[in-house]
């Protein structure tokens, strides 16, 4: 088991952080993962990684509904919508 990574951040004025280096890379952040923050009851804070999905749907084949779609256009329509 690797050693444990403990580091620390100064909230700047903006309220943003920088994850630091050696906590970026035992975590393997990379650039479009998200990190998702949680407070308990008890006021402790906990950071949990949501790594970025690149190429989720490249298996998928695709359908032919009889109709041409645009996804761009389309995509705020309610079923039943003309």
């Amino acid at each position: 088991m690797p050693p444990e990574i403990e580091n620390e951040t100064t909230v700047n004025e903006s309220y943003s952080v920088t994850v630091p280096a050696a906590v970026r890379r035992a975590a393997r952040i990379e650039a479009g993962d998200k990190l998702r923050w949680q407070v308990d009851e008890d006021g402790t804070l906990s950071v949990e990684l949501v790594k970025q999905q690149y190429g989720v749907f490249d298996d998928l084949e695709p359908v032919d509904i009889g109709e041409e779609t645009d996804a761009a256009a389309d995509h705020d329509r309610i079923a039943g919508d003309s």
